[in-house]
């Protein structure tokens, strides 16, 4: 047929469109990127770069309209071309970068738009850029304004080549001055430098004692930047940020640290070269002492709601339930997540309060937080384990969260809703619990008797059994006896029914428990866990002796408690003076084995001396 198309043909028409299909291919993914840079901050009257990098090659660029910096030069056009191996297979890279020399009119903050290049017949636009323009050093004559934060400086060097303190320092910056207790802020160190540093040598970077301490990770390749200080420009590198929860009100001061750093300078010499006459460079040794600080914290408002968590910041409150129908003797989980910002470490639990035939556990907590300069922001799990041991309706009520919002000055309260559990008959095989005891039926069958062997007794015709007083004994005996342990079950289930009290019965014991595990992590050297056993040892204490919920309990309501069993202010000052020594304590930067110790041996002492007490006025 004259139509037909002939094997070579058809073999020369696949590969052209093999061909264009990869070409095609490698067009879409060539991705043309074309980036601009340049520093963030410049100085009025002073060159900088403002460069331009195109992956390909281009044609025709354009720069925006920049009415606020003279062009004093370009575009230079640089070419790099970069080519690697990995597993045998080659790649290349190469870009192309258009350099323009640019100097600021005035100060300020100023956009400079997008340029635009023609790759491939297409336009393509750059990113925008926003550079703030400082105005240049005043007189070098003048000096540091009176109180600017500037720390002190020791510096050695040889012959003239000396660092001043005008050249070199470290300032300690706060983010506010007067937080409110538990409430976050952060300190800055930061180096300002018109020399080029060559290396660190020793930090010593002062302690916070009185404050919860959250170190801020910084950049791991942190660039030098501008910063404007007193009159001066200077490039400024962050050294260390932390944020700090103070723990108590009043003024607390942070002392000096200090920095040890080798600065290149110039000692005044020049000497001629190749390239001509040079100034020699030496090597200067300077100690940077930082300013100390003085921090005014503002104690919380008076007015602290029954349901206040030590919570200062913002905060939401989100509730759950795993079943409102279950079965006695089956476990139920209530999960409450506090998420936000503030001082989320130092939340103190919302107290839920179950029925009285509830077996409840200790809650677990999961923390998920993320250290920022506004304060640990993430959330608060909180899961609630109890089991029923009777069928029936029961209303769990509402649980409230109080925090204290710093922004808007007031405390605001979170309520999570209430909770109707329809509670069914449970199995009392049931394995999760201790209350049932399974019984078995046992079957006594006498068809066989066994032969007596020996001297036969005798029986009076004359004496009777019925009527005796032994017949009497048989019937009275067991009857008392039942009625003794009718009587004494009876006092049982109700003294078991009542978890208050059985709570405060076995207040010592739970304690106790719990400060053998503090022992463990004393010995452990454990100080964070070691001081939040201690505080739970004592809290569960008053809170099981006082049968006051854990939310609810303050100093002074313990006090006022103490006061109304009769313990004397003393005892009572023991147990304030231990919460007091801990909550400062377990955050502070460093604290001795022996001071750990000692709070062991005073808690052990004084709910002993509390127990004496409580036994001998019969309370």
């Amino acid at each position: 047929m004259k139509n037909e198309i002939s094997p070579m043909k058809r073999i020369y028409i696949f590969f052209l469109l093999f061909a264009v299909l990869l070409t095609g291919a490698g067009k879409v993914s060539a991705q043309v990127t074309f980036k601009a840079s340049a520093p963030a901050t410049v100085v009025e009257g002073e060159q900088f770069r403002l460069s331009y990098i195109l992956n390909k090659e281009g044609k025709d660029i354009r720069l925006p309209e920049i009415p606020d910096f003279d062009v004093l030069f370009g575009p230079s056009i640089s070419t790099s071309f970069s080519q690697r191996t990995v597993n045998g297979k080659t790649t290349s890279e190469s870009s192309v970068t258009y350099t323009y020399i640019l100097m600021a009119k005035k100060t300020g903050t100023f956009t400079i738009p997008s340029a635009s290049i023609r790759v491939d017949g297409s336009n393509y636009e750059s990113n925008s850029l926003q550079i703030k323009v400082l105005p240049p050093d005043e007189s070098s004559s003048q000096e540091p304004a009176a109180g600017g934060g500037r720390g002190e400086d020791r510096s050695s060097g040889t012959g003239t080549a000396t660092v001043s303190a005008d050249d070199a320092f470290i300032r300690a910056i706060v983010s506010k001055n007067d937080p409110y207790e538990q409430e976050g802020f952060t300190v800055t160190f930061r180096l300002y430098t018109i020399l080029n540093p060559i290396n660190y040598g020793k930090i010593q970077f002062p302690e916070f004692e009185g404050f919860m301490v959250e170190e801020i990770d910084l950049p791991a390749n942190q660039q030098l930047q501008l910063e404007r200080y007193n009159g001066r420009n200077y490039y400024t590198a962050d050294l260390r940020k932390t944020l700090l929860f103070p723990q108590r009100s009043g003024q607390i001061s942070i002392p000096r640290g200090s920095l040890e750093m080798v600065f290149s300078v110039p000692s005044g010499r020049r000497v001629s070269t190749f390239f001509g006459t040079q100034e020699v460079m030496v090597d200067v040794k300077k100690e940077l002492i930082t300013n100390p600080l003085s921090i005014n914290v503002k104690p919380l408002p008076a007015n602290r709601p029954p349901s206040y968590a030590n919570a200062v910041g913002t905060f939401t409150l989100k509730s759950g339930i795993n079943s409102t129908a279950v079965k006695a003797n089956e476990a139920i989980t209530i999960t409450l997540e506090i998420s936000g910002t503030g001082n989320m470490k130092l939340i103190r639990n919302p107290e839920i309060e179950f029925p009285n035939n509830f077996e409840v556990y200790d809650p677990t907590v999961t923390n998920s937080l993320n250290v920022t300069t506004n304060g640990l922001t993430g959330i608060r799990k909180i899961e609630y384990m109890a089991i029923p041991r009777y069928e029936g309706s029961y209303t769990l009520p509402a649980v409230e969260f109080t925090y204290f919002d710093p922004g808007k000055n007031r405390y605001e309260t979170l309520t999570a809703p209430e909770q109707n559990l329809q509670i069914a008959k449970g199995d009392p095989g049931s394995s999760t619990t201790s209350t049932f005891v399974n019984r078995q039926e046992v079957k006594v069958e006498q068809d066989i008797r066994f032969l007596k062997t020996g001297e036969p007794s005798y029986l009076s015709a004359t004496t009777f059994f019925v009527g005796s007083l032994n017949y009497w004994l048989w019937y009275l005996i067991p009857l008392l006896v039942l009625i003794v342990l009718y009587i004494i079950n009876r006092k049982q289930a109700r003294e078991n029914a009542n978890v208050a009290l059985m709570r405060t019965r076995k207040a010592n014991k739970m304690a106790i428990k719990r400060l053998k595990t503090a022992n463990r992590y004393l010995k452990e050297q454990d100080k964070e866990h070691f001081y939040d056993e201690v505080l739970r040892a004592i809290w569960g204490y008053f809170s099981d002796k006082l049968s006051i919920p854990v939310a609810r309990l303050s100093k002074n309501n313990i006090e006022e408690e103490l006061s109304r069993k009769g313990i004397s202010e003393q005892v009572a000052g023991k147990f304030i003076e231990i919460l007091d020594t801990c909550e400062f304590a377990r955050y502070a930067p460093a604290e001795s084995n022996a001071e750990m110790d000692r709070i062991y041996n005073d808690t052990m002492k004084a709910i002993e001396e509390m127990e004496n007490k409580l036994r001998k006025a019969g309370k």
